[in-house]
């Protein structure tokens, strides 16, 4: 009998860890269905109209990318994420970059669109056009959306040629999908294929820690701070004849080492998750 009510104060206590953690959501899930979704679906309203009436008049799709700009910042100051970058005087003005980055969030793109001042454009899933105002922003202004299971090659590097011909730079997340462990992951070789080809430099960039604002699977979202490192460029105009997957492998070793640094740190929803399991254990073993 005398064990009887530790035993019961701990059944007690793991039912209401049950009931806080997977019954009633954590505070930053209330923050983010009702406040952050509403705010940015209403800031994807507003400047996807303003980009795709800009459109209409302005084939080079300047106006739209501040519009990709303003909408970044918006989103980046709402979720309460702040961003260092680092090496940013390593990079020329007015000139064609292929920026090459790991792939943590959702968060990765607004991110790059804010931190990095030049001409972005995205070479994504032909899915991501089927989305309204986003998919109508991407289709109108520059991007790329392309089929994965056929890719038109022509269509493609005739895209391509006119990036540099209208000052234009391309990010690529030559790992596919995100990781939600912040391991990178092995390269698509063909990510590669255009930038070799056309002879363009490609830069290595490492995020480290947008993952930790919003996990992948998850839909809380986090306040956080975020590191860009911008590497050094790399040469491809001799490069034409090279493997795109040894070019790969070669540019993932420049971002995994910062990219990864931050692995041992948890994420804070699953922080929270842990800390009450580990009540529950020292509740048991009292």
């Amino acid at each position: 009998m005398q064990n009887a009510n530790p035993a019961r104060f701990t059944i007690c206590l793991h039912f209401a860890f049950c009931i806080l953690n997977y019954r009633v959501p954590p505070f930053h899930w209330w923050r983010t269905v009702f406040y952050l979704i509403p705010a940015i679906a209403l800031y994807t309203i507003v400047l996807g109209t303003l980009s795709l009436t800009s459109s209409l008049f302005q084939k080079t799709g300047y106006f739209a990318h501040w519009c990709a700009r303003t909408w970044s910042r918006l989103i980046l100051a709402t979720t309460g994420v702040r961003v260092e970058v680092v090496g940013l005087d390593r990079l020329e003005q007015d000139k064609t970059y292929v920026f090459v980055s790991n792939h943590q969030s959702v968060y990765d793109i607004p991110i790059l669109f804010w931190s990095l001042p030049y001409q972005l454009r995205i070479i994504a899933k032909e899915s991501l056009g089927n989305f309204p105002f986003l998919g109508w922003h991407l289709r109108r202004t520059g991007h790329m959306l392309v089929d994965r299971r056929r890719p038109h090659r022509t269509k493609i590097f005739g895209w391509a040629s006119r990036l540099t011909t209208n000052g234009l730079c391309l990010i690529v997340f030559p790992e596919g999908t995100r990781s939600r462990s912040g391991r990178v992951a092995r390269f698509k070789g063909g990510s590669f294929y255009l930038a070799l080809q056309a002879g363009l430099p490609v830069v290595p960039i490492s995020v480290v820690g947008s993952r930790h604002v919003m996990l992948k699977g998850r839909l809380a979202t986090y306040p956080g701070n975020v590191t860009l490192v911008v590497h050094e460029p790399i040469d491809t105009t001799s490069l034409a004849d090279a493997d795109p997957r040894e070019f790969g492998e070669r540019v993932r070793r420049l971002i995994a080492p910062t990219a990864e640094s931050d692995v041992d740190v948890t994420p804070p929803d699953i922080r929270l998750v842990d800390s009450g399991a580990d009540v529950v254990t020292s509740a048991r073993r009292a």
